[in-house]
């Protein structure tokens, strides 16, 4: 028995010596090394100068986090920053500062990840490093379920967005804040100087690491769960936008609006859940929700989310008129004729909040080259109009003693857009023109049609035609008229051929009590004469439109008329015709050999070659140009040497066609405005197929032209005197030669 007893004592020892030489092993090789720095709650405790931090720490209930194991950034004030922010608080020591407040300081101040300087201002792209790109980081800090009412005043729990859009709840996430820092290689490569860091904080000076309003004293301190920067001041975590301006009484008029007509406060079964598990309430959660048309979330601590850390590398600003300045812009523009904010359409609230959006820093030396939202700089002058600035936790705020002056209210647009007499002609410029004529960048003359003359003209809304609002249109034509009626796409077409008469484009058409033409936004020239303006379709119902009132926008005239311009529906030999049939008229005798020729269909007006509804430049060389023309054998004469209006021959006939068709400027309408010059093809080709041209020389009020032969030729009718279906005719000095 005692020889068994040995043996399993001493098989004992075996193993225990086994054992004990293999935890060696694996403590050498798995253990902590000794070199290695201590926990950040360690480091700080070591240093000395820290006690009213880790005070702060240990209330916050932060310990076991900074004192283990981890992967932190931490900005460290010392006990000097930490007396003068107890001071400033009339607080007289440590102990006066609650659990809350510290875990503000100590939350804001923990970055997640190690970064030391040199790191700090890579963005961590989903694509990798990307260097001098980042100058924020998510902290440990956010605001999780909070007591807030409703626009109705019903008190709610609530929880923020934490994306934008129509998903604007990820479960996932906590909605941590970001903190803001200025490193140099950051500051550099942003082209940034120390002004724009001063504009924020002009007490503090700019050093080339700045955390927030703080300097960084001491850089890159080691420890086992990260990194430690000392800053000189206490930084406590900062607001979101939704969060400020919910504190600002001078900017509730801004966030009234919000209210009324963008915010929404949408049950969160997932956040209700967990409330109610950690709480033991049973309050239900709501997430407060930003339209999804607005520019983003302003209580959205994420950035777009286009990659998961993009936040490192931008974040929102927002600029904020005061009450003052905005209930100025209110009376005078924006509800000048809509009388109150409830009966503005939600598009032009849309517009009006967006334009002070923008999904980008603006930093204070970029106003004029960051755009917004809608696409436009800041239009505010850094000195003179900013009267807040602040870097909150998921942006910029600005607030502002001027509203942002959007195109689509300051441009000739805005004229018609912000008057609900007008809006059946802005939902056709819609669709296909707001953009346009909305850029101040752009000149324009606007013509403005009311829904009254539309209405006048035969024209109506009816929804009932079509699902789709482009198409709920209805045409009914004055009695005895042999248009057809029409509905839809057939009535919307008309109507943006319509629309686009009234619309001048590169042109400001401040005067227009004298004579001339101006090229409308389809190709089609309307004219104006002693402070009438017409169209061809006012030409052939002899019904000119008067001018009732102008005003002047950004980017040019708007003109209040009487009724709309229309477009002719009479085919270009109608007008001709009409033209030439006085037998006193300068124009009968191009019209006798026009209405003679075997090209001439007297049923349809037509003549074979000249397409209807093309555009085209006539030039109808008077009656001493057409005898001339025949005496130099252009054209076939009589024995007498009177033109011989009906040849009968097909040689004198082929000479009437080419000789009209040469007159014809093909696929253009040329008036004397000055807008377009040079070698412009005619409508006759060449014997080998080549087009045929003649040099227009145009300037305001005058056309010159040279033929193929260099011959000359003077148009001596007046500016836009006669408008056809897309054409202009024009009465000139002399013929215009080709060469076969």
């Amino acid at each position: 028995m005692f020889k068994v007893l040995h043996k399993t004592l001493l098989a004992t020892m075996a193993f225990l010596l086994l054992v004990g030489c293999r935890k060696k092993a694996f403590d050498e090789y798995y253990g902590r090394p000794d070199s290695l720095e201590p926990p950040i709650y360690q480091t700080l405790e070591a240093k000395g100068n820290f006690k009213l931090l880790l005070a702060a720490i240990d209330k916050a209930g932060y310990k076991p986090i900074l004192g283990a194991a981890g992967y932190w950034t931490f900005f460290a004030p010392h006990d000097s920053a930490f007396q003068v922010y107890l001071t400033a608080n009339n607080l007289p020591g440590i102990d006066k500062l609650d659990s809350n407040a510290c875990r503000q300081i100590v939350t804001y101040c923990l970055v997640y990840n190690a970064f030391k300087k040199e790191r700090l201002d890579d963005f961590q792209s989903n694509n990798g490093w990307v260097a001098s790109s980042a100058y924020r980081r998510r902290t440990a800090s956010f605001t999780g379920v909070y007591n807030g009412t409703d626009t109705s005043g019903k008190e709610l729990k609530m929880i923020a967005s934490n994306r934008n859009g129509v998903a604007f709840y990820s479960e996932t996430d906590n909605n941590n804040k970001h903190i803001t820092y200025f490193v140099d290689d950051f500051m550099k490569a942003r082209n940034l100087t120390a002004a724009d860091y001063n504009y924020f904080y002009p007490t503090t000076t700019y050093t080339g690491f700045n955390v927030l309003d703080a300097v960084v004293t001491e850089k890159d301190i080691p420890a086992e769960n990260g990194v430690i920067h000392v800053v000189n001041k206490v930084i406590t975590s900062l607001p979101s936008i939704d969060q400020y301006i919910a504190g600002k009484p001078e900017y509730s008029l801004f966030k009234k609006i919000f209210d009324r007509f963008l915010i929404q406060y949408v049950l969160n079964g997932t956040a209700t859940t967990r409330y109610q598990n950690v709480t033991g309430r049973n309050d239900q959660v709501y997430t407060k929700v930003y339209n999804p048309l607005v520019g983003f979330a302003l209580n959205n601590e994420n950035f777009v989310k286009a990659q998961e850390n993009d936040g490192q590398s931008n974040m929102y600003s927002v600029f904020v008129p005061t009450n003052a300045a905005l209930d100025t812009y209110l009376k005078t523009v924006l509800l000048e004729h809509f009388g109150s904010i409830d009966n503005t359409p939600i598009n032009v609230i849309y517009d009006f909040i967006n334009a002070h959006l923008w999904q980008n820093v603006v930093w204070p030396s970029k106003f004029s080259s960051t755009l917004n939202v809608v696409n436009e700089e800041a239009r505010f002058d850094p000195a003179a109009n900013v009267v807040e600035k602040k870097i909150l936790s998921n942006g910029i705020f600005y607030g502002t003693n001027k509203v942002q002056d959007a195109n689509v209210f300051t441009s000739v647009y805005g004229k018609a857009y912000l008057d609900p007499k007008y809006s059946m002609m802005i939902s056709l410029l819609n669709m296909e023109l707001k953009f346009q004529v909305s850029n101040i960048y752009r000149n324009y003359t606007l013509f403005l049609i009311s829904n009254d003359m539309f209405n006048a003209a035969g024209y109506t809304v009816d929804p009932s035609i079509s699902a789709n609002p482009i198409d709920q249109w209805r045409y009914t034509p004055p009695a005895g008229s042999t248009i057809p009626a029409s509905t839809g796409s057939t009535t919307r077409n008309r109507l943006l051929r319509i629309l686009n008469l009234h619309v001048v484009p590169q042109t400001v058409l401040d005067n227009i009590a004298g004579e001339g033409a101006a090229n409308s936004y389809g190709g089609e020239y309307i004219a104006y004469k002693n402070g009438k303006v017409y169209s061809s379709g006012n030409v052939d119902s002899n019904n000119v439109v008067t001018i009732l009132d102008k005003k002047a926008a950004r980017n040019g005239v708007v003109y209040y008329i009487n009724r709309i311009m229309e477009f002719s529906e009479a085919p270009l030999g109608k007008h001709i015709e009409a033209l030439g049939t006085p037998a006193a008229s300068p124009y009968n005798s191009f019209w006798q050999f026009m209405k003679n020729s075997p090209l001439w269909n007297n049923a349809t007006k037509e003549f074979t070659g000249i397409a209807g509804g093309t555009f085209y430049t006539l030039f109808i060389p008077n009656n001493a140009a057409i005898q001339k023309a025949v005496d130099d054998g252009l054209l076939p004469k009589n024995a007498n040497g009177t033109p011989n209006f009906a040849p009968t021959l097909g040689k004198d006939q082929s000479l009437v066609a080419k000789f009209m068709h040469y007159h014809f400027l093909n696929k253009k309408v040329i008036a004397a405005d000055g807008l377009e010059s040079g070698d412009i093809a005619t409508v006759l080709k060449k014997n080998n197929g080549d087009e045929t041209k003649v040099f227009v020389t145009n300037a305001p009020g005058l056309i010159s032209l040279r033929d193929m032969e260099d011959r000359t030729a003077q148009v001596i009718s007046t500016p836009g005197y006669y408008l056809s279906n897309r054409c202009m005719i024009h009465l000139i000095d002399n013929y215009l030669k080709y060469i076969d």
